[in-house]
């Protein structure tokens, strides 16, 4: 095909009404109802107000007056780009109203953001990024050689006018920038970012949202999939009772909660001369984690704890790793809520001693933690009625679940230490848990106090 023919290629543009950004129904060839469609390089008409196609540096691709445009510059229509009446090549689905578009054309070569990824979607590939303004679904497989670089030009079947066309859409939508445009890397506020980091911000909050994405307390599984009960199946070892506290009594004897918030320290270090006793740790789990009650509605049961957490799903699990209690055998327990007990999991395996190793390293101490909780979640206990956002209320559920232990610790008088992060995979292969039902998310170190002003 010569230069001339090249520039000459007929490309069409699709504009269709779309509820979300990732709505799985994509245009096909030729005209539809409510489409406005017309031969150029990537101009359109608006066939309700009858006005003529905006030119390309626009800022928008249909008219500058008419329902069409509103609704785009609303992020309300999804663009299709085809080449002549065939197969769509691909589509621009908006997350938030677009900008308007550069007249300029992108300085030279492109390459993806190191924020893009590229994942199938139903039928076809879809780009994404927490920065740009729209997602783009490739229909056509050979405009991934496009973005990988691997092209053979005039092997492929796509023309030039395809490949500019294609390059200028995403760096537009913010997915491609020039290779000599360092931005992302050199703008603090962008390079103190990583890529898996900004995704999980990005897209656990509203922004730039759909009614129909799925997102918040949607339910979706309900007539799918069973709920998980509150209570997890008990462990085959051998229940161990725990200390009930007198809650009356440390209502009267407790110090106060200005008393508590203003005195709480991270304490790292533990007084193993002295190490905490068997009924601490029980006194400790009663007022932190306990089930307080349990009901049941429309199917799904649900408990209360000393911490609040949202809907009341309470999917965190608590396994004390014990080093060194009085009274109690080194091992790895989980803590049943319900009935105020432990359940041995088991021994001191390779895997349970690199969890207390690391929690040592991490706290930058020479000896393990009398005690290391590791702080479990049972996804399906949220992720059965809320989408888009259970990871990130799990999180939060932890980090309230850690201001509860920082404030009883302190309150006995006993040394706290919440970890940064943990082992999940060892802490898999200990359990046998699968990590994809039941993971770590958090560790906290526990122990008795030392004499000394050791932090």
């Amino acid at each position: 095909m010569s230069r001339q023919e090249q520039r000459a290629v007929p490309l069409r543009q699709i504009f269709r009404l779309h509820p979300g950004p990732r709505s799985g129904s994509e245009p096909q060839a030729g005209r539809h109802a409510g489409e406005a469609t017309r031969p150029g390089h990537g101009r359109t008409a608006d066939p309700a107000a009858g006005h003529a196609p905006a030119p390309e540096g626009s800022g928008r691709p249909g008219p500058e007056r008419g329902p069409v445009a509103r609704l785009w510059a609303a992020g309300r229509l999804s663009m299709t780009v085809l080449l002549d009446d065939k197969e769509p090549l691909y589509t621009l689905l908006p997350r938030t109203r677009p900008p308007a578009r550069p007249d300029t054309a992108p300085p030279g070569a492109l390459a993806l953001s190191r924020f893009a990824v590229i994942r199938w979607h139903g039928d076809a590939f879809v780009i994404e990024s927490p920065r740009a303004w729209c997602d783009v679904r490739l229909r056509d497989p050979a405009l991934l050689g496009v973005l990988t670089g691997a092209r053979e030009r005039g092997r492929d079947g796509l023309p030039d006018a395809v490949v500019e066309r294609l390059g200028r859409d995403l760096w537009w939508a913010g997915l491609a920038v020039p290779p000599a445009d360092d931005t992302e890397g050199t703008e603090p506020s962008l390079r103190q970012w990583a890529p898996h980091e900004l995704w999980f911000h990005s897209r656990t909050r509203m922004s730039g949202r759909q009614p129909d994405e799925g997102f918040g307390k949607t339910d979706w599984a309900r007539g799918a999939f069973a709920p998980l009960p509150a209570r997890r199946p008990s462990f085959p070892g051998p229940g161990i009772g725990l200390c009930r506290p007198d809650l009356g009594l440390l209502r009267t004897t407790d110090p106060s909660l200005t008393t508590v918030m203003e005195t709480r320290r991270t304490i790292r270090a533990h007084d193993d001369a002295s190490p905490l006793t068997h009924d601490q740790l029980g006194e400790f789990l009663f007022r932190c984690c306990r089930n307080r009650w349990k009901a049941e509605l429309h199917g799904v049961e649900y408990v209360s704890r000393p911490y609040p957490a949202g809907g009341s799903g309470y999917e965190l699990e608590i396994y004390p790793v014990v080093a060194n209690v009085a009274g109690l055998a080194p091992a790895l327990y989980h803590y049943d809520p319900q009935d105020h007990r432990l359940e041995r999991v088991c021994g001191r395996t390779p895997d349970v001693r690199r969890l207390l190793a690391l929690a040592a390293r991490l706290a930058d101490q020479e000896r393990p933690p009398q005690v290391l909780l590791v702080v479990a979640a049972r996804f399906g206990r949220l992720m059965w009625s809320y989408q888009g956002m259970p990871y990130a209320l799990i999180m939060k559920h932890t980090g309230v679940l850690f201001q509860t232990m920082y404030t009883v610790a302190t309150a006995m008088g006993l040394a706290p230490c919440a970890l940064g992060t943990g082992d999940s995979d060892a802490f898999a292969r200990a359990t046998g848990l699968d990590p994809y039902a039941e993971a770590s998310v958090g560790e906290f170190m526990l122990g008795s106090r030392p004499t000394t002003g050791s932090m």
